[in-house]
């Protein structure tokens, strides 16, 4: 089983709508995939999850249906993690949904963090419960892969979702704040991942289950926001140029020769703006494409649904490669 964490520290860059499309194309290869949205926003669990099925997710006065019910004895020092409840999206997608009361962890996840270094059993029970939640869900729905959905900041809830995982894809915007995210991601990524090594050496519990903190970089996704005779519009041009040397010098900790995003080995795919078809495909609750011309996929919208079927089936392929996942 494979865990792959998208993860960029600034929004807006299509982080979510990224993890909601591939988990569908993995599942059409065949594969089973667990979806985990640890991103206290729950827009993840929004997309697959009708509303009148949330209501039942997330009653008024509970969490018993999300993360955050699952982790909830944990954090209120009452048990352990519990079964998480696992949402069923088809015969091979399933969903761990997100909830906005896992903000709430915020504290308890950042307290914990010293106490690893001090053997303390509760600080490893806190630390490894996303991990251990996933983990269960995976056995459970005997998956190939787990895609992990994780909210924009280096907090701790962040940190304690990215040691879970084994790899992470970085999507990116073709803009300033993007190469900004990057020169404060990648070092942090270094750093979260040496002072976990440091702390998990000191486990206390022998049977307790705990991550290896690889949260290894797989590569970067480009999500244009225009393009104009196949090419990205000038006015993002000059940040799409920039990205490769920032991806190496602040993710990579490389000092190689520049390259274009369209050479750049670390670029995992150009994502072009498939402009109506995301509102097309938010309104029938399917992935753009999957749309038909039934669901108002007609005219120039057919081969634009095509285009966007072989532009993500190429991008599943690269991640799975990099990654290591089988039977692809």
């Amino acid at each position: 089983m494979k865990s792959i964490a998208f993860f960029n520290n600034k929004g807006g860059v299509g982080k979510t709508s990224l993890v909601y499309h591939l988990a569908w194309m993995y599942a059409d290869f065949g594969l089973t995939v667990i979806a985990v949205d640890l991103d206290p926003q729950a827009n993840l669990t929004s997309m697959f999850v009708p509303e009148d099925s949330l209501e039942k997710i997330w009653p008024e006065d509970n969490s018993p249906k999300s993360i955050y019910g699952a982790i909830q004895p944990l954090l209120e020092g009452v048990g352990d993690v519990v079964e998480p409840h696992i949402h069923d999206v088809t015969h091979n997608i399933s969903l761990i949904p997100g909830d906005l009361r896992l903000s709430a962890s915020e504290d308890e996840l950042n307290s914990q963090w010293p106490g690893c270094l001090d053997r303390k059993q509760r600080a490893f029970r806190v630390l490894s419960a996303f991990y251990r939640v996933m983990q269960y869900a995976a056995m459970q729905k005997n998956a190939d892969m787990v895609l992990i959905d994780i909210g924009p900041n280096l907090g701790a809830i962040n940190r304690a979702s990215l040691i879970s995982a084994q790899h992470v894809v970085i999507p990116l915007a073709p803009d300033i704040y993007s190469l900004q995210g990057l020169r404060n991601l990648g070092p942090t990524l270094r750093q979260w991942r040496n002072e976990w090594t440091e702390r998990k050496e000191r486990n206390p519990v022998d049977d307790l289950s705990i991550p290896t903190g690889d949260m290894m970089p797989a590569g970067y996704v480009v999500m244009q926001h225009a393009v104009r005779m196949d090419r990205p519009a000038k006015a993002y041009q000059k940040w799409m140029e920039r990205i490769p040397g920032a991806y190496r010098k602040y993710v990579m900790n490389e000092h190689t020769q520049l390259t274009t995003v369209e050479k750049d080995p670390y670029c995992l795919a150009l994502l072009k703006h498939y402009r109506s078809l995301m509102p097309m495909a938010m309104e029938v609750r399917k992935p753009m494409f999957f749309l038909k011309p039934a669901d108002g996929a007609i005219g120039a919208h057919v081969k634009a649904v095509t285009d966007c079927y072989h532009d993500f089936k190429a991008l599943a392929a690269k991640i799975a490669e990099r990654t290591g996942i089988p039977r692809l």
